[in-house]
């Protein structure tokens, strides 16, 4: 409600009370931006300055402009999808030699062979196993990572390594540090989106795409990708009770008791978050419901990624990307970890996401929106050259299954200034250790950052006293798939 006079407890302001007024007001701004005032003035346009989502420029010329991150959950095997390793096949059911200091999480045995053929694709004639045969069309506009390392073989902190760039503290997602540099392109759409169907609690959740230390306008936003229809996919984007300016009121009455609340408060970056996600909320009203109706697409383009929840989720990205969403995160599956029966658990996690990731690369090259998005793919970590033993627990009660692996495993980069038709680095013979050209997980954050125009180790945020940044204080660009 408003006042025209001033209480006179607000005539005077305590210093941190005048810091917080002029520090910490650009939520309540923003939201005026979006509302207009109360006398039913037009919202201002996508963009304005108010907004700390209005499009910035890097440090440099960017080779990408946004970013799709497929995300494989749960650590699909590198020895089974992108590093063909004969050697598996001479030493199937044999023990690894001594000079594979092989350590695992859980005890495994003898050498086990790939259940799957590889084969040469495009002009590089780079191996890809069948599993991936539309991924494989497309190899000559990728480059895989063979040499892939992190820091410990445990679900949790491996995804957070990966998505956060530390694997035990609140930290800012790679999403929330790209929308931080870069904003976004258009302000009627988050900056930053996860679609993950179910959430995934128990590998992390929404700390993966969270803002952390970050003001709140750059953590993610979650979209459950397991429902299909456009309400229930978006919740509450069309208000059919009350008129635009009666809801304008009710959001400038929101507006002033947030800021009250707030004032009052020493720590106020949760409420700032609070803020910004009703600003966001209002400004996805105008054109959020078009962006996720894949209805709206061709019948020809539906039938090319093909069904399911995959299927969608990668035609979703596009349709993002292509509006100026900064950052899109597709989390493909939640059970590529097969401690047991691989051969069937990962035909069929591939089954569900081939075709549309396929069908993504080639939607962009045709449009051509290729040459400026950055694509990744991968998951938290690779998997074993060694059959894990069968010990009782629930997951692994009849082997043929591979153990967690964070020494050596894959990941492929694809458009946004990346070198098509390469591969980077490689492990050992049986594919357990990097041994040659390693990329840790904060080298491939300095190279994401590089090809949106970012010298990594100047992208920081102060907090707690000093800069953070994405990287920690490590992390060096892989030059050469560049």
């Amino acid at each position: 409600m408003r006042h025209d006079h001033p209480r006179w407890d607000d005539r005077f302001l305590t210093r941190r009370e005048l810091l917080a007024h002029g520090s910490m007001g650009m939520g309540a701004l923003a939201l005026m931006g979006v509302m207009g005032d109360a006398s039913g003035d037009a919202p201002r346009p996508a963009g304005h300055l108010d907004s700390p989502l209005a499009p910035k420029q890097p440090h440099f010329a960017a080779k990408a402009k946004r970013v799709i991150h497929l995300f494989m959950n749960g650590g699909p095997s590198h020895l089974d999808t992108f590093d063909h390793k004969p050697a598996l096949d001479k030493h199937h059911g044999q023990e690894l030699p001594k000079s594979v200091h092989l350590v695992t999480e859980r005890r495994t045995g003898a050498v086990m062979r790939s259940p799957f053929a590889f084969q040469r694709y495009g002009r590089s004639g780079i191996e890809v196993s069948d599993l991936f045969p539309h991924v494989g069309a497309c190899i000559d506009d990728v480059a895989v990572i063979r040499s892939m390392q992190a820091d410990v073989p445990n679900h949790i902190p491996s995804i957070l390594l990966m998505n956060c760039g530390d694997a035990r503290l609140i930290r800012p997602s790679v999403g929330s540090w790209v929308t931080y540099g870069l904003g976004t392109e258009n302000q009627n759409l988050p900056g930053f989106v996860a679609m993950c169907p179910g959430g995934y609690p128990g590998n992390g959740g929404a700390q993966n795409w969270r803002a952390g230390f970050l003001p709140g306008a750059y953590q993610g936003t979650y979209i459950d990708t397991r429902h299909t229809q456009i309400e229930k996919l978006i919740e509450n984007t069309t208000n059919r009770r009350i008129s635009n300016t009666e809801q304008q009121q009710q959001l400038e009455l929101l507006r002033e008791l947030n800021e009250g609340h707030r004032q009052e408060r020493d720590k106020n970056t949760q409420i700032e978050a609070r803020i910004q996600s009703f600003e966001l909320a209002a400004r996805m009203q105008l054109e959020a419901t078009e962006a996720f109706d894949i209805s709206r697409e061709p019948e020809k383009v539906r039938r090319m990624y093909g069904e399911g929840t995959e299927a969608r989720q990668m035609l979703i990205a596009r349709r993002l990307v292509e509006r100026g969403v900064r950052f899109v995160q597709v989390w493909v599956g939640g059970d590529w970890d097969h401690h047991q029966n691989l051969e069937e658990g990962h035909r069929r996690m591939a089954r569900q996401c081939d075709q549309a990731i396929g069908a993504l690369l080639k939607d962009l090259k045709q449009r051509g929106m290729l040459d400026d998005t950055l694509v990744i793919w991968g998951g938290e970590f690779g998997r074993t050259p060694t059959m894990e033993l069968p010990m009782g627990l629930p997951n692994n009660t009849r082997g043929n299954g591979r153990d967690h692996n964070h020494h050596g495993f894959s990941m492929w980069l694809a458009g946004g200034g990346v070198k098509g038709g390469y591969v980077h680095g490689a492990t050992d013979e049986f594919g357990f250790k990097a041994v040659e050209k390693p990329v840790h997980v904060h080298d491939l954050h300095a190279t994401i950052l590089h090809l949106l125009g970012f010298d990594h180790t100047k992208l920081t945020y102060r907090h707690a006293s000093r800069d953070f940044r994405l990287t920690d204080v490590y992390g060096e660009v892989v030059k050469e798939v560049i």
